[in-house]
């Protein structure tokens, strides 16, 4: 080993988690509106800040008129099984999984739902065959394979005339890619992801083909007072302009606020976009001069912008067997967190051994930028010791 110098510089903010994710720059909770605070999210001023928060929403994500917006209780999680357990078994289902949640989807439809489901599957770093999808069916997908750094290119590939339902889980994609609403039935996301805000909470949009789905469908199997979407055969319309199912928590609800506001002071989510752009873009630069590391997505198109996932592909550390893989990247990351380098940077624990670097809009590019160094030398370091 060479030159073990330490980079001279750090991140002036070392937060790459990808959830709980960083906060957006110049976050302080005294620039959060508290007037609500300790009042009933039902009151004249709850609903009105709720119902902030959905236009707001709308606005910057480019939602169309006569789609609905509703924030859900269990973050993405809770919005995806509203979804599901309220509009699957009308028709036949397709489930498309390529990292862990999306397998996680498969599992609660197949052995909880127990409907006979297409399973189309891929490995960490892949896709499955997108063109052999059957749009006659209700099809469930992620958009951005959080655990995987891998996701869909466009959506291109989903049928303009299909019969089926598309449910999309765009948790980690939302506001940092383009979604095309033109082709998307139902798409949920958390704002603790691109928009940096507090975890509890989901967002479910539904388009005007899941709204006739609820209207004119009753699934068989009972369903929880979290999951319903409509009273007397109809769209429970109040969830939709912010009399919520159960009580959220209005101080998470500001601070969503406070982080649409930044977003529209930056110029809406083209600038959102591009921040994580740019920030991909260094890592991409790291990459193509660093031997030692690679993306875990294959394929340049599918390669996430916001859940970074590399690879070390190093033939010294591929020659290690998978645990002791793992305790080399265990290593690193303790290395980077105690220099304050990096923060909660290991990939996810069903993933292969590698490293996750969140590039969320709420990251600043040039904390990106301070870190790749740290990733040679965090590298070359534990190399000394371990390989």
């Amino acid at each position: 080993m060479t030159d073990l110098t330490k980079p001279a510089a750090l991140p002036a903010r070392p937060h790459f988690s990808s959830g709980p994710c960083a906060k957006r720059p110049g976050y302080s909770l005294d620039n959060l509106e508290t007037q609500v605070l300790g009042r009933s999210h039902r009151s004249g001023l709850g609903k009105e800040r709720l119902k902030l928060a959905i236009d707001k929403t709308r606005e910057i994500l480019g939602v169309p008129d006569d789609y609905h917006i509703g924030i859900v209780p269990a973050s993405d999680t809770g919005a995806v099984e509203m979804a599901m357990w309220s509009m699957l078994g009308a028709r036949a289902c397709t489930m498309m999984a390529w990292e862990s949640f999306g397998a996680g989807w498969v599992t609660d439809v197949v052995k909880q739902l127990k409907l006979d489901a297409t399973v189309m599957t891929a490995e960490y770093g892949e896709l499955p065959d997108l063109g052999a999808v059957d749009f006659d069916t209700d099809v469930v997908f992620t958009w951005n394979g959080t655990t995987s750094g891998v996701r869909v290119p466009n959506a291109d590939w989903i049928a303009a005339d299909r019969k089926g339902l598309t449910i999309c889980d765009a948790t980690s994609g939302a506001f940092a890619q383009e979604l095309d609403w033109t082709k998307l039935d139902v798409v949920t996301f958390s704002w603790q992801k691109v928009m940096g805000g507090e975890g509890a909470h989901g967002v479910l949009i539904l388009g005007p083909r899941a709204v006739e789905r609820l209207e004119n469908y009753t699934p068989p199997w009972p369903l929880p007072k979290i999951f319903r979407l409509t009273k007397g055969g109809k769209l429970i319309s109040g969830i939709f302009t912010g009399a919520t199912i159960n009580t959220p928590s209005m101080l998470c609800v500001e601070d969503y606020i406070d982080g649409l506001n930044w977003a529209e002071s930056l110029g809406g989510r083209k600038a959102l976009q591009a921040r994580s752009n740019e920030s991909f873009a260094t890592i991409e630069a790291f990459v193509a001069e660093n031997a030692a590391f690679d993306f875990l997505a294959g394929d340049k198109a599918t390669r996430s912008n916001t859940s970074v996932c590399l690879s070390i592909v190093d033939p010294a550390f591929a020659k290690l067997d998978e645990p002791a893989q793992r305790d080399f990247v265990k290593a690193m990351t303790k290395l980077l967190e105690s220099e304050n380098a990096a923060l909660d940077i290991g990939g996810y624990r069903d993933a292969p051994p590698g490293l996750r670097v969140w590039c969320g809009a709420t990251v600043d590019p040039s904390d990106v930028k301070a870190l790749m160094p740290w990733l040679d030398y965090a590298f070359r370091k534990t190399a000394e010791t371990l390989l």
